[in-house]
C-alpha cells in the first residue's frame, strides 16, 4: 500500500541524510522525496512516499519520529488530504505532432512552458495518476525527457503540520 509521510525537520546539514539513511538501513524504498524550507527558516518540510504494509510503514514512521532532527510527523494514508506533483516533459513536436500535443495539453489542463522549432516543454501538475495518464496518452517516441518533482501533500480542513 502507498503511504505519504510528511515531517518537519530541523533545517540543518545532515538532517536529510539521517532520515534517508534510516529508510535505507531498514531496507525500505523511498518512491519519492521532496524537501524545502518552510515559512520558519529553522525548519524544512519533507514529504516521503513509500510502499509497504500498514504495520511496517507505521513502524518506520515511529522510528523516523524518534530522530533528533524530526520535529513533527504525520502520515496521510488515511487522512483526507490533497496531493500534487509537478512534471515537465519535453516532447518532440514536428508537423502534426504539434497539434496533437496541444490537444493533450488542453485535455489535461497542462501548460506549454517552452517552444522551439521541434520541441515543446509541457508542465503537468496534479496527482500522480493524472501525470501517469498524461505520459500514457503521449506516444513514447515523442517523449524526449521527463522530470518529476515528487509528491507534496497537505491535510484538508483545520488540521496542520506545524510546531
Amino acid at each position: 500500500m502507498r503511504h505519504i509521510i510528511s515531517l518537519l525537520i530541523e533545517n540543518e546539514s545532515g538532517a536529510l541524510s539521517r532520515v534517508a539513511g534510516l529508510y535505507s538501513a531498514r531496507g525500505y524504498n523511498i518512491e519519492s522525496l521532496t524537501v524545502a524550507p518552510t515559512d520558519d527558516p529553522s525548519l524544512s518540510r519533507m514529504t516521503i512516499v513509500t510502499f509497504g504494509s500498514d504495520t511496517v510503514v507505521e513502524q518506520i514512521a515511529k522510528q523516523t519520529d524518534k530522530l533528533i532532527d524530526v520535529v513533527r510527523l504525520v502520515t496521510y494514508t488515511e487522512t483526507p488530504h490533497v496531493e500534487r506533483e509537478l512534471m515537465m516533459v519535453k516532447l518532440r513536436a514536428i508537423g502534426a505532432q504539434r497539434e496533437e500535443a496541444m490537444r493533450l495539453v488542453s485535455i489535461f489542463r497542462a501548460k506549454i512552458v517552452d517552444v522551439t522549432d521541434s520541441t515543446y516543454v509541457v508542465e503537468v501538475t496534479g496527482d500522480s495518476g493524472k501525470i501517469d495518464a498524461f505520459l500514457g496518452a503521449v506516444p513514447s517516441e515523442q517523449i524526449l525527457e521527463v522530470v518529476r518533482s515528487g509528491v507534496v501533500g497537505i491535510a484538508r480542513g483545520e488540521s496542520a503540520l506545524k510546531v
